[in-house]
């Protein structure tokens, strides 16, 4: 198990086998939570709410389509 250390700013370097086991790359968004002494990174990705609301809509059966314009 990889041992990494604490920098200035709290900054901590995941080694490169952790990066490619999880799937992580430059500029994507972790999730940082406290469990039971432990710290937890998750990835996660942001989705614009308008389009998190659409997702929901078409989930529940409440869009019709396509639109067929003429």
């Amino acid at each position: 198990m990889p041992i990494v250390t604490i920098q200035k700013k709290y900054q901590v370097v995941i080694p490169q086998r952790v990066r490619e086991q999880v799937g992580v790359r430059v500029g994507d968004l972790l999730e940082a939570q406290a469990d039971k002494g432990q710290i937890v990174f998750t990835p996660k990705s942001i989705v614009d709410r308008a389009l998190a609301e659409g997702l929901d809509d078409r989930k529940k059966g409440s869009v019709h389509g396509p639109v067929r314009r003429s």
